[in-house]
């Protein structure tokens, strides 16, 4: 084996890539294992995940003969032969694991296939529009490509249906906290840059964010607040400090419900559905404070209060009100004068003007 390996180096240029100066282009076919994904940033407006990033391809200066049909290398063999430059074109923070020592692999075959698979950790930009949000959907892509090598030079190609299941595959029963992974449709493409075309392979993760957490800690305790400042319209209209504290009580927490909903948001200039959600809130809230302060303005205030004879001025009290408070001496109702005769009389008791 050892020289099987020496062999394979005797003449090799790894400065250049298979079928130089020959008409066709080195094919680079490609698959992805998605072991987990998460977290899915709003405020970096990116994601997150952990993946299997598989390549292959052809190098006919590394065919060999020999009792092994594949020969599996150390990664250090990669440091002595030709491999595609690959990135992530809208990549922020990916990384190779290294623990307990590089995550890479490495096989040769006799036909001079070359098989190059890592564990990356990646972390792409994806832009959202969060107009729909709690409800909304995202569609989160990764694009990968050659940093160098243009499309004459170097073509990408997903991995053939007959050699994996699935170009882009996820781990059995693979769960995200907020989203639901729809579909992830894969294609082929091209992309011009400083006049040249470079071939790339893109991913799109159609996500759906569940709402659950939204229902529980937002919206039903913003609709139980609503219906809790309506309680006010059933306490009477003289009680001012219990329903004006009611209303200030459920216009604070309100603002606090709109101000931790905004934190971990980026600051867009437009408003999310949530945002218009909490405005109705505090609309319902601040109408309920208002139909109390029509009331209390265009109704008498006092109305029920009865007077006692110490807050009468006896000496600017006319003969009607002595007798009954509107009731005149012509009044038919005998024990009704009686009574306020008799409240006369005690009153005059101690007093020297009284007729």
């Amino acid at each position: 084996m050892s020289k099987i390996l020496d062999g394979l180096l005797d003449g090799y240029d790894k400065r250049l890539r298979p079928g130089y100066g020959g008409p066709n282009a080195t094919i680079i076919f490609t698959n992805v294992y998605v072991r987990s994904m998460g977290p899915i940033s709003e405020m970096d407006m990116q994601y997150q995940m952990d993946c299997y990033f598989r390549q292959r391809w052809f190098d006919d200066r590394l065919m060999y003969a020999g009792p092994y049909e594949t020969l599996t290398i150390s990664i250090q063999f990669l440091k002595n032969i030709w491999k595609p430059d690959t990135f992530f074109q809208n990549g922020k923070d990916s990384y190779v694991h290294t623990i307990t020592a590089p995550n890479k692999l490495l096989r040769v075959s006799q036909s001079g296939e070359v098989f190059y698979s890592m564990r990356l950790t990646i972390k792409a930009s994806c832009p959202m529009r969060l107009q729909k949000f709690p409800m909304d959907q995202q569609l989160c892509p990764l694009v990968v490509g050659s940093y160098s090598y243009p499309v004459r030079d170097l073509v990408y190609r997903w991995e053939k249906p007959e050699n994996v299941a699935k170009p882009v595959d996820f781990q059995k029963n693979l769960e995200l906290s907020q989203f639901q992974i729809l579909k992830t449709p894969y294609m082929n493409t091209t992309m011009k840059y400083r006049n040249d075309e470079f071939s790339v392979l893109k991913i799109q993760f159609h996500l759906s964010r569940h709402t659950g957490y939204f229902l529980i800690q937002i919206y039903l305790p913003c609709i139980l607040l609503v219906v809790l400042s309506w309680v006010s319209f059933w306490l009477n209209r003289e009680a001012t400090a219990d329903r004006v504290g009611l209303g200030i009580t459920t216009v604070l927490t309100l603002s606090t419900f709109s101000t931790d909903s905004r934190t971990d948001l980026p600051k867009v200039s437009y408003a999310t559905s949530l945002d218009w959600f909490l405005v109705m809130c505090f609309m319902f809230v601040i109408a309920t404070l208002l139909e109390y302060a029509g009331v209390h303005y265009f109704t008498k205030v006092g109305s029920g209060e009865r007077f006692t004879d110490t807050d009468i001025d006896w000496e600017d009290v006319d003969e009607e009100q002595e007798y009954g408070y509107g009731d005149t001496p012509d009044d038919d109702d005998s024990d009704l004068k009686v009574n306020h005769m008799a409240d006369v009389d005690d009153f005059c008791m101690n007093r020297s003007d009284c007729i």
